[in-house]
């Protein structure tokens, strides 16, 4: 039971973009396209599971007065490796993500989970947070790349969904139409908990 609510933590009551505002810039950057969202959100999951856990695994015998650089170490080394992936495996990805993969190392998200739960929860319960907050994210990135790529540019996934005469909406896809697309999903997610609750 408490592995379920550490997973399920990070989908709903503590997601960490809708609910806790954090990862804002890979957010507003990377969700122009579905791809690019499932891309990212995929990349955050492998870093949070294998950072959390080793992160658990260490606690006890890192000095309380280095523990910050020890962490943005470990989890640095696991962004390397996703990224070497990533550019190896699917240089398309690569090419869309640029600097955003190699900002996860100092991602909110991740650290923010390092510190308030992996350093202070055993391994297995900080794998369900890892996995819980990465997916929360991923969804979060892929319901808002979603709206952005249909309305913004009238495909999803790269495929042509509307008909030749539907006019996209260009702003969406542009800062202007990250920044709303965020804040009315934002609104839509914290009201339908509300109610839930």
């Amino acid at each position: 039971m408490k592995l379920w609510k550490d997973f399920s933590n990070g989908i709903i009551k503590e997601n960490p973009t809708f609910r806790l505002v954090l990862g804002t810039c890979p957010t507003m950057a990377v969700t122009t396209a579905v791809f690019n969202g499932l891309g990212m959100g995929i990349a955050v999951i492998a870093v949070l599971i294998c950072s959390n856990l080793i992160i658990s695994l260490i606690n006890k015998i890192v000095p309380n007065e280095v523990r910050i650089p020890i962490y943005v170490v470990v989890i640095a080394t696991f962004v390397s490796a996703v990224e070497m992936l990533i550019k190896a495996f699917s240089p398309a990805l690569d090419s869309a993500l640029g600097i955003f993969i190699p900002l996860i190392v100092v991602n909110c998200i991740i650290l923010a989970r390092a510190e308030s739960f992996a350093s202070k929860n055993p391994p297995l319960n900080s794998i369900m947070d890892g996995l819980g907050m990465g997916v929360g994210f991923t969804l979060a990135l892929v319901f808002m790349s979603g709206v952005r790529e249909l309305l913004g540019a009238g495909t999803f996934l790269n495929m042509p969904i509307f008909g030749a005469g539907f006019e996209p909406a260009l702003i969406l896809i542009l800062p202007p139409g990250g920044f709303l697309v965020y804040g009315l999903a934002i609104a839509l997610f914290n009201k339908l908990i509300v109610k839930k609750a």
